[in-house]
């Protein structure tokens, strides 16, 4: 499958903006929020950055509650329809690239979640854990949550798969090349009888290699449950060292 390495930088627009913002319920959303909040174990107030972001509903979530929140993606369109679902005006959005966040030790904590991680290659990846970790307060913590940890990528991957939000219809195929460690992946979206053809490419680490990098880039690590090999998703705990990078 032929994927260009940049593939996000023009991936996240139209049809695709489309269904990621119809693809999960406000239920859902609530509970995730809330599981973030019982992981960073922050007061109301505290400051945190959700990154990328997306559309915004984690961060509005959140925002909601109490926190206040910094949300930071690359598309102009995600970007777009988080302001306009803020109503509010509760958060401060900012277009970056996920590697390019300026401020110093300024939040409380952090997470990046919902299938975000591993589009760059290894120093990209490694140079987005850096930036996270810059951002934080000594002792601060992030919730990296990821599909792509590779015995259990390897374990539940489907080759082939429908998946149906409001009006749009996507139809993945999910191809593993094991010498660069990657999950190439074409999307083909379906709505209102036009049909569109986009694909993409994620970073499979091992659990132990994600660690390492979390842990380089200035983190002591846990996970946040006991690992089985069953799971689609792996969530790890950062916690930014004094010394953090």
């Amino acid at each position: 499958m032929d994927v260009q390495f940049n593939w996000w930088e023009s991936f996240f627009h139209g049809v695709a903006v489309d269904l990621w913002v119809q693809a999960l319920s406000p239920e859902h959303t609530r509970q995730e929020a809330a599981g973030l909040a019982r992981l960073l174990q922050l007061e109301r107030g505290s400051e945190l950055l959700d990154v990328p972001c997306g559309a915004g509903r984690v961060a509005i979530e959140l925002a909601a509650k109490g926190y206040s929140l910094t949300g930071v993606d690359q598309s102009p369109e995600f970007l777009s329809r988080a302001r306009e679902s803020d109503v509010e005006g509760r958060v401060e959005w900012a277009q970056r690239d996920m590697r390019d966040l300026p401020w110093r030790a300024r939040f409380d904590g952090a997470f990046c979640v919902g299938n975000s991680f591993g589009y760059l290659d290894d120093e990209g990846n490694a140079e987005f854990l850096r930036a996270v970790a810059r951002t934080l307060k000594p002792g601060g913590r992030f919730v990296l949550e990821t599909p792509m940890v590779l015995e259990n990528l390897l374990q539940n991957i489907e080759h082939r798969n429908w998946f149906q939000a409001g009006n749009v219809r996507l139809l993945v195929l999910n191809e593993y090349d094991p010498r660069r460690s990657r999950l190439d992946i074409e999307y083909t979206f379906v709505s209102d009888g036009r049909v569109e053809i986009r694909r993409g490419s994620h970073r499979a680490y091992t659990y132990r290699q994600l660690i390492e990098l979390m842990e380089s880039a200035g983190f002591t690590v846990a996970p946040v449950e006991e690992w089985s090999q069953a799971s689609r998703v792996v969530t790890f705990l950062g916690t930014r060292t004094s010394d953090g990078k």
